[in-house]
C-alpha cells in the first residue's frame, strides 16, 4: 500500500483528463473520482490490490490509475476504443503511473477478453476465480454502460459475467435500483456481495439528448467474492 488517504487520493485523481469527444453509444462518462478513490480504498483495506487488478471498460482509465496510486502492483485497463486507450496513457503519465498499468484494447466479454500470460502474466486460463494461478488473485475494477443507450441493455450483466470469469473479486458500480440484480446474479453465479454501497455520479451536459446543465445518479457500488 502507499498509505494515500481516500481523501488524497481523490485530490490527485482529480487532475485526470475526462474526453473530449465521448461516444453516447458507449456510453463514455467520467468515472468521478471520489467514487473511484472509494472502491481502491475500500480495496486496499481488503487487501484486494495485491494481485494483479483489471480494469474493464476502462475509459480514461480512472479505476486502472486509482489501484496503481493506490499500490497496486500490476493493473491492466481493457477497453474496446483505441482513442480512450490514448487518452487512459496520457492520463497515467500525467501522474507518474505511465508504467504501472498495460493497456489492451478489446471487447469486454468472457470468451473474448484479449489476456493472456504472456501479456499480463496473471495466468488468465480457464474460467472461474479460484482457478487462478496467482496467489493473490485476480481483482476486477469496472464502471460498465448503465445501459441507457439503444443496444447496450443488460451491458452490465456482460460486465459481471466477464468479472466472474477471470477474477475471485470484483468491484462493480451500477445504476440505482440495481441491487437485488447484482445480488441474484452473484448467487447464481456462485458469488456473495460482501459490500454494497450508494455513491453520488455527477454527470454534466455533454449529449445533444441531455436536457440539464448537470445532474446527479445515486450510483450503486457492489464487492463481489467469487467461489
Amino acid at each position: 500500500m502507499t498509505g494515500r488517504s481516500r481523501r488524497a487520493l481523490a485530490r490527485e485523481l482529480e487532475s485526470l483528463a475526462d474526453f473530449t469527444d465521448p461516444s453516447p453509444a458507449l456510453e463514455q462518462y467520467l468515472t468521478p473520482p471520489e467514487i473511484a478513490a472509494h472502491i481502491t480504498h475500500l480495496a486496499g483495506l481488503q487487501a484486494d490490490l495485491e494481485g494483479p487488478v483489471v480494469d474493464l471498460g476502462t475509459g480514461t482509465g480512472m479505476l486502472a490509475i486509482a489501484a496503481a496510486l493506490a499500490g497496486a502492483d500490476r493493473v491492466v485497463g481493457v477497453d474496446l476504443d483505441r482513442d480512450a486507450l490514448e487518452l487512459a496513457r496520457e492520463n497515467a503519465a500525467s501522474v507518474d503511473r505511465a508504467a504501472a498499468v498495460d493497456w489492451v484494447q478489446g471487447t469486454v466479454t468472457p470468451h473474448s477478453l484479449p489476456l493472456a500470460p504472456s501479456e499480463t502474466d496473471v495466468g488468465f486460463e480457464g474460467e472461474g476465480g479460484n482457478e487462478n494461478e496467482n496467489e493473490g488473485g485476480v481483482t476486477v475494477l469496472s464502471n460498465p454502460p448503465f445501459g441507457a443507450q439503444r443496444g447496450n441493455r443488460h451491458a452490465d450483466r456482460t460486465f459481471l459475467e466477464t468479472a466472474r470469469s477471470i477474477a475471485t473479486v470484483s468491484y462493480t458500480i451500477h445504476n440505482e435500483g440495481s441491487q437485488e440484480f447484482v445480488e441474484s446474479f452473484a448467487a447464481d453465479e456462485g458469488g456473495t456481495v460482501t459490500h454494497a454501497f450508494q455513491a453520488a455520479f455527477p454527470i454534466d451536459r455533454r449529449f445533444e439528448f441531455h436536457t440539464e446543465a448537470s445532474t446527479e445518479l445515486a450510483a450503486e457500488v457492489f464487492r463481489i467474492e467469487w467461489s
